[in-house]
């Protein structure tokens, strides 16, 4: 789910672009996203960005295909899934330019920045998995210095 339907109810095109790069994370480490255990981080998101700001993004890749994969295309689908999950939407491609990611070579793609803010990856997976009361909101400060939950009365 992207953070901005969580959050805020909002939903677009760029909303299907984060859960399709998700899915292709997903389907590479054939792990899901909530609840997933990887090394010292908590979900599939912050792991496959350390692997990859690390120069190590087949860490990600599932054993039981490593071998029999061809890298070169395993690693451009984890950049295309990096680019898909980006936090703000308009830093998101569209399904047109991952088409086109696709068909090009890995040299001809733009470098992911940092996806998600792991605390918020967090959040969204305990409101997702229904960690968090249901009497509760989330509430997010610009400044990604607070988070405060309000209780109704």
């Amino acid at each position: 789910m992207s953070p901005e339907y969580a959050m805020r109810g909002e939903f677009s095109e760029k909303s299907d672009i984060f859960s399709f790069g998700i899915i292709v994370l997903e389907i590479i480490s054939a792990k899901r996203n909530v609840r997933s255990n990887f090394s010292d981080t908590e979900d599939l998101l912050s792991y496959a960005w350390e692997q990859w700001r690390d120069e190590t993004p087949l860490n990600i890749l599932d054993q039981n295909i490593r071998e029999s994969c061809n890298h070169s295309d395993v690693i451009k689908c984890i950049q295309i899934g990096l680019l898909c999950v980006q936090e703000n939407p308009s830093d998101r491609p569209t399904m047109t330019q991952v088409v086109s990611y696709l068909r090009s070579s890995i040299s001809e793609l733009p470098f992911p920045e940092k996806p998600i803010n792991p605390k918020l990856s967090v959040m969204l997976q305990n409101r997702v998995g229904g960690e968090s009361s249901s009497a509760s909101t989330l509430v997010l400060s610009n400044n990604e210095m607070s988070v405060s939950i309000i209780f109704p009365r």
